[in-house]
């Protein structure tokens, strides 16, 4: 089902003239989400977002996922669950963006930041603190779609 949703979204992709492909996943731990923040001096920096990545050239869209959560987590994915949809945005070198979402499992390793976070979050959605973290409403829309 993953196969054929990600055939869908690649042919979108080249309809609508997508420059860059960034997969993105929902990994839960006890429930919650895993959020990365960005550091200050990064694109974007101090969002709150989900472990992602851009897909390099001649990399799959799946081996994309694979590498860049284990490059920005240190966890290894054992199965992707499902694809929880895409949303679009301008990247720091003005391309324009397509984002895939996932819902993963993954192994339960300590969590081993990459250079670019400098803190995670592992809130439930209704904890208080959950919604003063700087997450864009797309990726919020992205999370509730994971836990139902």
């Amino acid at each position: 089902m993953v196969q054929t949703e990600l055939q869908q979204i690649i042919m979108n992709i080249h309809r609508d003239n997508i420059q860059k492909i960034v997969v993105a996943a929902v990994v839960l731990i006890n429930n919650a989400p895993l959020l990365l923040k960005r550091t200050t001096n990064d694109f974007m920096g101090g969002l709150v977002e989900l472990p992602s990545g851009t897909v390099e050239k001649n990399e799959t869209i799946l081996n994309a996922l694979y590498r860049e959560i284990k490059e920005e987590t240190g966890l290894q994915i054992l199965s992707v669950e499902k694809i929880l949809g895409t949303f679009d945005y301008v990247s720091q070198s003005g391309k324009k963006t397509r984002q895939i979402n996932f819902k993963v499992l993954t192994n339960n390793t300590p969590i081993q930041l990459s250079a670019e976070h400098c803190a995670f979050y592992t809130y439930k959605i209704d904890n208080p603190i959950f919604s003063t973290l700087n997450i864009s409403p797309e990726t919020q829309k992205i999370i509730l779609q994971a836990l139902n």
